[in-house]
């Protein structure tokens, strides 16, 4: 297992995938590395390629929105990353093979965060985390338990976006997770 600063220049040079060839900025994480929590989205998008920090575009900033309210502040709280640390052209799902070059390098993350919750946002995070067995919309909002860590899943906010109807079930989601948190600080 690499240590932080060894990952990050792990994941700053890396060419396992075609996505590293388009690429502005690598997208590697942001928010509290000691953090018992942690969000794992897909991909960067535009507004994330540009800036090298995840989830700071229109959904990154929905998302933002929702946690402050529930007094989840990222700095403190929270580690968000995603699946892929480069972004697909066009804001495209990733392929298989792209995220499956970048799953080592998640995986070393969550081995040096040692959350108690994971929570997948969206489709392709809740595939690559728990298998593709698991539906978002069937399954989004429910608990598991692996290895010692609770993860689920909610809608990414992108898809928010897009569908409004969908906004309460993601603020629901968001609180049990609040609620959750709550319980394993105590």
């Amino acid at each position: 297992m690499l240590k932080w600063r060894e990952l990050y220049d792990e994941c700053l040079k890396c060419d396992k995938c075609e996505l590293c060839k388009n690429k502005t900025n690598m997208v590697f994480g942001d928010g509290n590395p000691r953090s018992k929590l942690m969000f794992i989205g897909e991909a960067p998008g535009a507004d994330e390629d540009r800036t090298g920090i995840p989830f700071v575009g229109r959904a990154g900033q929905l998302l933002n929105k929702g946690l402050l309210e529930l007094n989840l502040v990222r700095e403190r709280d929270y580690y968000i990353c995603n699946i892929c640390k480069c972004r697909p052209r066009n804001n495209r799902t990733p392929y298989e093979e792209e995220a499956k070059a970048c799953i080592p390098y998640l995986r070393n993350q969550t081995a040096l965060i040692k959350p108690k919750i994971i929570v997948c946002l969206g489709a392709t995070a809740l595939k690559y985390i728990l298998g593709s067995d698991f539906r978002i919309t069937r399954d989004r909002g429910k608990w598991i338990e692996r290895k010692g860590i609770l993860l689920t899943s909610t809608f990414h906010p992108s898809a928010i976006l897009r569908d409004q109807s969908k906004k309460a079930s993601f603020w629901k989601d968001l609180k049990d997770i609040k609620q959750k948190y709550d319980q394993i600080k105590e």
